[in-house]
């Protein structure tokens, strides 16, 4: 938002320095983002009267005149179309600087000599108009010097505006914050046009078939406005906030959005058919072309503005080429309305469009201020356009909004900022802001914002704005008194460091990908309609298609990271994440929120060298990542059973992860149609995914040391064959039990299946490491053992030695 010191000290009195204001306007959370001083160059420029003119001998487009600069005539060569005897003009004479830098000298200008040069408004810096030399009013001295007349000494501010406050999106939203700051009164703009003629309600009707998108639209005609040039102030004004001048009529629409931050527009009253306004919802595939020249193709999220026959405006974005103010317009309909903010914006978006009016319905504009908007337009137009405003005023409002009020707790207020204020304190710095506040009891005030504070609507609210105005700077710097004891850590940073400690000392990449996700690619994941991976939150408002759900699975997020990853030429991959994911509810309450962490593995793990080939990674390798994991954390007893529940895994290489009756996850390898579907290539893909929740439930907390061994350990091997659906896991637990404390470890050596066993078979072999803590084992003490446990596995299992 840009503005200038002088057009803000017409609504509020400023006493302070410009620096000093911008530092103030920041502390306030209006960031002033630059200041610059106007340099406007006026030396050696003066008022010249134009005596005479007459054509150039040698050029048909160029003119000879004799201006009056004061204290002599000069002759001077000009080519602008609007040159006349008798009028007023900046007068640049020889040696002064133009704002693009060129000096004007004395010369000849085909044959003629020409002693200064006749200005137009953009050579003087103060508009970019060079349609014709400026007109100055008549009653300015002739030969005075122009720096006496015009102010100089002004400054021009950006000021970032967040989307929170499109009431400071203007001059008198500016001035106001000011005002509550230093204690000045705001003076409002002369808003009350001279009414005459015949009432509006029988020259115009209003009809609003979608008081969602459009709650109040306000309408003004003007009869017999005189089409023109604005005057230079206003055409100034509005290059400096960066909009450029067309005629008198659309200038003032611009000029009062600028001033007053609402949007308006100005239809040709003779070509609306009907006059009559209606708005309504566009069709889809319907086509309209607006101001800019362009055919749209329109859909239901957008609004449209029509009269009785056809769309005339694009509700809150852009006016059509169809009822457009031109050279012949005499009559206007005004339009000041409110439209809603999210409508505002789909169309936008659909339409790819942006404008300084959309710009501010998206944020939210003033239901409270239409009228005065149009009041105020309508009085400018008659004031530089003539004509004459119609009496009353077109207003339909079907639903008045009333503004909420706000209950504020004193004591609230004290604790969340850290202050000692009392509810005087309180009430003057929301009062200085123009609220209505109302004493409740010695802690609650009731508090109403005005219309224009959209951003309003709860307590915290209300305490924002008491610190802001109370001066942040003011709020004194306490140290949190809490309480420091380990059960208040938070488990999430704990746990989440030991898991990514854990998980890059195996050589994984940590990597953050979004929140929103594609449901296509949990769709090619495998998953039906009805399971857990469907259950999504969808956004209402989604950027794009690829992000319009939030993840039920950290996976489908790693899959697209691998996939970009192996774009760019990667071979190995080694990622995991840390991260929640988010399951509906199916009702308007938050979502279910869950940490996960998972990992993904492909490519080759090792690669080839002198003494080594090529290993590429398997199952084992994945399951390995897991074990690891999990007994870091402090998890005992954990097995892989059966086929996971997870759609995405190949079911003869996958497991759930599991404790006892708890399920803390899955690990597999990717199934080939999925791949497929994902564009991932040839490699497998390894992966698993962890429930953080459930590992947390089964981690114990206890360090326990086991001392180093005294005694040899004895080691004997099984191979044994069984049936398939045999898994090792019960045959393992089927040794400790027979084993008990004298077994320290069990590993499988060999898997075979084939050749000399039955196809409905498998062979395991287990390595068993027998080891006494209290004393040394001998060998007929290991042998009698080993056999017992051979014998418990035939027993149980049916198995046979091999």
């Amino acid at each position: 938002m840009k503005t200038n010191l002088h057009w803000l000290k017409e609504f509020v009195d400023i006493q302070m320095d410009v620096h000093e204001l911008a530092h103030m306007l920041t502390m306030t959370g209006l960031e002033v983002e630059t200041i610059d001083p106007l340099d406007l160059r006026f030396d050696k420029i003066v008022v010249g009267l134009i005596k005479e003119v007459r054509q150039h001998p040698e050029a048909d487009r160029l003119f000879v005149c004799d201006v009056d600069a004061g204290k002599k005539s000069i002759q001077v060569v000009c080519g602008a179309p609007n040159t006349e005897a008798g009028m007023k003009a900046p007068l640049a004479l020889p040696g002064a600087v133009l704002a693009d830098g060129r000096k004007v000298r004395e010369g000849k200008i085909r044959g003629v000599i020409s002693a200064g040069v006749l200005l137009a408004e953009d050579e003087l810096g103060l508009t970019d108009d060079h349609s014709g030399i400026m007109i100055l009013d008549h009653d300015w001295p002739t030969g005075t010097e122009l720096s006496e007349l015009m102010p100089r000494d002004d400054w021009i501010m950006e000021i970032g505006i967040t989307p929170n406050r499109p009431d400071c999106a203007s001059v008198i939203g500016i001035a106001r914050e000011i005002a509550a700051v230093t204690g000045g009164e705001i003076r409002m703009p002369s808003s009350k046009p001279r009414e005459e003629g015949p009432d509006v309600e029988s020259l115009a009707s209003i009809s609003l078939l979608d008081p969602k998108g459009c709650p109040r639209y306000v309408a003004r005609v003007i009869q017999g406005a005189r089409l023109g040039p604005s005057p230079f102030w206003m055409r100034y004004r509005l290059h400096l906030g960066g909009i450029r001048s067309i005629n008198n009529v659309v200038d003032v629409t611009n000029y009062v959005l600028l001033e007053l931050g609402q949007p308006l527009h100005a239809f040709d009253y003779d070509r609306l058919r009907g006059h009559k306004i209606e708005v309504r919802r566009a069709e889809a595939g319907e086509r309209f072309t607006t101001l800019d020249g362009q055919t749209r193709e329109l859909s239901e999220e957008v609004l449209l503005i029509c009269d009785a026959e056809r769309p005339v405006a694009i509700a809150g974005i852009m006016g059509g080429l169809n009822s457009e103010i031109f050279e012949g317009t005499q009559h206007v309909l005004l339009e000041s309305a409110f439209f809603d903010p999210r409508t505002i914006r789909r169309g936008a978006k659909h339409l790819g469009l942006s404008t300084e009016a959309s710009y501010r319905f998206e944020r939210g504009a003033d239901i409270g201020g239409v009228v005065r908007a149009a009041d105020r337009a309508a009085y400018l137009i008659q004031e530089i356009a003539g004509g004459k405003v119609a009496k009353g005023i077109l207003d339909e409002y079907p639903e008045r909004r009333e503004q909420p009020v706000i209950e504020l707790r004193i004591s609230e207020t004290n604790k969340v900022l850290g202050t000692g204020f009392n509810a005087s304190d309180v009430a003057r710095c929301l009062r200085s802001l123009e609220m209505e506040v109302e004493s409740k009891g010695e802690d609650t005030l009731q508090v109403v914002a005005p219309t224009y504070r959209v951003d309003i609507l709860r307590e915290i609210d209300l305490i924002e704005e008491v610190a802001r105005m109370g001066g942040y700077q003011n709020i004194p710097v306490r140290t949190p008194s809490v309480r420091a004891s380990e059960e208040e850590r938070y488990w999430e940073l704990d746990l989440s460091d030991r898991v990514r400690w854990v998980m890059a000392s195996m050589g994984y990449t940590e990597v953050i990908t979004y929140g929103f996700i594609s449901p296509r690619v949990v769709e090619a994941l495998g998953a039906a309609p009805g399971e857990p991976l469907m259950n999504f939150v969808r956004l209402l408002n989604p950027l794009t298609l690829e992000q319009s759900v939030m993840r039920t699975s950290l996976l489908p997020g790693l899959l697209v990271a691998a996939k970009q990853n192996l774009s760019y030429g990667e071979k190995s991959l080694k990622l995991f994440e840390w991260g929640r994911v988010f399951f509906s509810k199916g009702t308007k309450d938050l979502p279910e929120e869950k940490y996960q962490v998972a990992a993904l593995l492909s490519g080759p793990v090792s690669l080839k060298k002198w003494y080594t080939e090529e290993r590429k990674a398997d199952f084992y390798d994945i399951k390995g990542a897991v074990e690891a994991l999990l007994e870091n954390l402090g998890v005992e007893g954990f097995r892989f059973k059966g086929v996971a529940e997870f759609p995405a895994y190949n079911p003869e290489a996958s497991a759930d992860i599991e404790v006892g009756d708890a399920v803390l996850g899955h690990v597999g390898v990717l199934h080939n149609d999925v791949k497929e579907r994902l564009d991932l290539g040839k490699s497998d893909f390894f992966a698993f995914e962890l429930h953080v929740d459930a590992v947390r439930s089964v981690m114990t907390t206890d360090k326990k040391f086991t001392p180093f061994a005294r005694f040899p350990a004895v080691h004997r091997d099984i191979s044994i064959v069984v049936a398939k659906d045999i898994e090792s896991l019960a045959i393992e637990r089927l040794i400790k039990e027979e084993g008990g404390r004298l077994i320290e470890s069990i590993e499988i050596f060999d898997v075979y299946e084939g050749k000399g066993i039955s196809p409905n078979e498998k062979a395991l072999g287990f390595r068993i490491c027998y080891r006494s803590t209290e004393r040394t084992l001998d060998g007929e003490e290991v042998n009698i053992l080993h056999e017992r446990i051979i014998d418990r596995i035939r027993e149980q299992t049916g198995g046979r030695l091999r």
